[in-house]
C-alpha cells in the first residue's frame, strides 16, 4: 500500500486524549495506518505528498445510525409532515417493493454522500426484508461498501411482529424468528472481521420494540454475545413508542429493554429522546451507547435527546444521520452542525464545537467499540479529512478554524477524504465513481418503486 504525507496543516485537529491541535502539523500514513504525527515538518520519503497549509485536517467522521435504503424515498409529499408511526406506515407500502439492486444502489448513494461529507466509517440498520427472496440484502450493502471504499458496520436488522400480531409493520415485510436468526449467523460467519483496522464488522439489530417479539430480542442478544458482535436497536424515539410499551408490556421502553437483556457495553441505541434522569444514569452505569440523530428527531417532530445530560452521566454518544427519508440527506458534517445548534436550547449545558467534533469522531468510535479509529495518533487507522479554508463561507472565520468547521461550514463536499490510507475523495469528488451515472440509476429505481407502490 502506498505511503502518504500530509504536511504543514493550517490546523491539525488530533482528537487525542489531550485534545491537541497542531498548527503546521504533519501526518505520515503507511500501510493504511498513521505512522507518525508531528507538530512540524516530517523529513521522510513518501509516495504522495499533500500540502495542507490552507486546510483543517481532522479524523474521519463516524456515522452511528443510518438506513441507507431510504435514499430512494426522500422528500415524499405524503410524509413531509408526518410523525413517526404514520410516516412508517406510509413508507412500508413503498419499501415492500425493494429488491437487491435497489438496496445496492441506495447504499452506494448514501455512502457516496457520507464520504463527501467527511465520513469514513458508517453503520447501516437494514431491517426490512419483504417476503420475496431478500436474503442477500445485507450482502449487497457490504459489496457496495467495498466498491465505495468506506469502513462499514452493517447491522442485520429484523422485524418479526406484524400487524396481525399487534405490531406496526405489515405482515408481508416481517420474517419468522428462525429465519432471522439463521441469516444473522450466516452474515456473522461470512463477513464479520473483529480485528483492528477491520473494514467490515457485523452487528445484530432488531428494529424496534413495536416490530419484534420479546423472544427475538432475547435470542438475538444470546446469539450476538455468543459470537462477540454488537447489538443495536431504536429506543425512546417518540411518545407513541412510550405509550405502546406501557400498553403492551406495562413498562417504559428502557425498562422493557433491560428486561430482555439489552443493556450493556456491547449495545448502542438510536435516538433516546424520551428518557428521564434515572434512565440516563442507567445508560451511563451500564456502558450502553447512544446514536444521537438530531435532524431526524426534528424532522419527525420527535423531540431533542438529552445529550448534555448523557455526557454528564458518562454515556458514550455518537452522531447518526439516520435514514435519508427522515433527514433527508446523508451529510454527517451538517449533522454535527445541527447537534451544535440544537443543544443551544438546553437549559443545563451548551455543547462547544470541540464537544460536537468529539461526538462525530471519538464518540462514534467508542459507541462502535473501536479503539483504532476516531483520532489522529500513531497506530490508529489512517482515516483523515481535509477541508480547504479558502472558501467564501470561511472568510472572516479563521480566528478559530476548529469552530469554523461547524459554525461556518455551508454544506457541499469536503475537499479530501482518506480511508485506511486510500484517497476516496479528491478535490471534492469521489475517486473512481461516476457520480452522474449513480444519480441517474438511483432516480430510475426510485421512480419504479413509487410507481409499484
Amino acid at each position: 500500500m502506498a505511503s502518504l504525507l500530509v504536511r504543514n496543516a493550517h490546523l491539525l485537529i488530533t482528537m487525542n486524549d489531550l485534545g491537541s491541535t497542531l498548527s503546521g502539523g504533519s501526518v505520515l500514513v503507511r500501510d493504511g495506518r498513521i505512522g507518525a504525527v508531528s507538530a512540524g515538518p516530517l523529513q521522510v520519503e513518501s509516495d504522495e505528498v499533500m500540502d495542507a497549509s490552507h486546510h483543517v485536517v481532522l479524523p474521519g467522521l463516524v456515522n452511528t445510525h443510518h438506513h441507507l435504503c431510504q435514499t430512494l424515498t426522500r422528500n415524499l409529499p405524503a410524509v413531509q409532515n408526518a410523525r413517526l408511526f404514520d410516516w412508517l406506515s406510509t413508507l412500508y407500502r413503498v419499501w415492500r417493493h425493494l429488491d437487491e439492486e435497489a438496496v445496492r444502489v441506495s447504499a452506494q448513494v448514501g455512502m457516496a454522500e457520507l464520504l463527501l461529507s467527511g465520513c469514513t466509517t458508517t453503520t447501516d440498520h437494514h431491517y426490512l426484508f419483504p417476503q420475496r427472496g431478500s436474503a442477500r440484502f445485507i450482502d449487497a450493502e457490504i459489496e457496495a461498501a467495498r466498491e465505495m471504499g468506506i469502513r462499514f458496520h452493517p447491522t442485520r436488522g429484523s422485524m418479526s411482529l406484524g400487524q396481525s400480531r399487534g405490531g406496526l409493520p405489515p405482515d408481508d415485510v416481517v420474517q419468522r424468528d428462525d429465519e432471522i436468526l439463521k441469516d444473522s449467523l450466516r452474515l456473522i460467519e461470512a463477513y464479520h472481521d473483529p480485528r483492528d483496522y477491520s473494514l467490515c464488522q457485523v452487528a445484530l439489530a432488531p428494529c424496534s420494540l413495536f416490530s419484534v417479539t420479546s423472544d427475538l430480542m432475547r435470542e438475538t442478544a444470546r446469539l450476538a454475545r455468543d459470537k462477540a458482535v454488537r447489538l443495536h436497536t431504536h429506543l425512546a424515539e417518540t411518545l407513541d413508542e412510550e405509550r405502546y410499551c406501557q400498553q403492551v408490556y406495562g413498562r417504559r421502553p428502557l425498562d422493557y429493554l433491560e428486561s430482555v437483556g439489552w443493556l450493556g457495553p456491547d449495545v448502542w441505541l438510536a435516538h433516546c429522546v424520551h428518557l428521564n434522569g434515572n434512565e440516563v444514569t442507567r445508560l451511563g452505569k451500564t456502558g450502553t451507547g447512544v446514536a444521537h440523530c438530531p435532524t431526524s428527531n426534528l424532522r419527525l417532530g420527535s423531540g431533542i435527546a438529552p445529550v448534555p445530560a448523557m455526557l454528564g452521566a458518562g454515556v458514550r454518544v455518537g452522531l447518526g444521520v439516520d435514514g435519508s427519508a427522515s433527514n433527508d440527506t446523508s451529510h454527517l458534517l451538517q449533522e454535527a452542525r445541527q447537534a451544535l445548534l440544537v443543544h443551544r436550547l438546553s437549559p443545563d449545558r451548551w455543547l462547544t464545537a470541540a464537544d460536537v467534533l468529539g461526538l462525530a469522531t471519538r464518540g462514534g468510535a467508542a459507541v462502535l467499540g473501536r479503539k483504532d479509529i476516531g483520532s489522529i495518533e500513531p497506530g490508529k487507522a489512517a482515516d483523515l479529512v481535509l477541508i480547504d479554508l479558502r472558501r467564501l463561507n470561511f472568510a472572516g472565520a479563521l480566528s478559530d478554524p476548529l469552530a469554523a468547521v461547524l459554525f461556518s461550514f455551508s454544506g457541499g463536499p469536503v475537499d479530501t477524504v482518506i480511508v485506511h490510507g486510500r484517497v476516496r475523495v479528491r478535490e471534492g469528488h469521489l475517486v473512481g465513481v461516476d457520480e452522474r451515472a449513480l444519480i441517474e440509476r438511483a432516480n430510475g429505481i426510485s421512480a419504479a418503486l413509487l410507481s409499484r407502490a
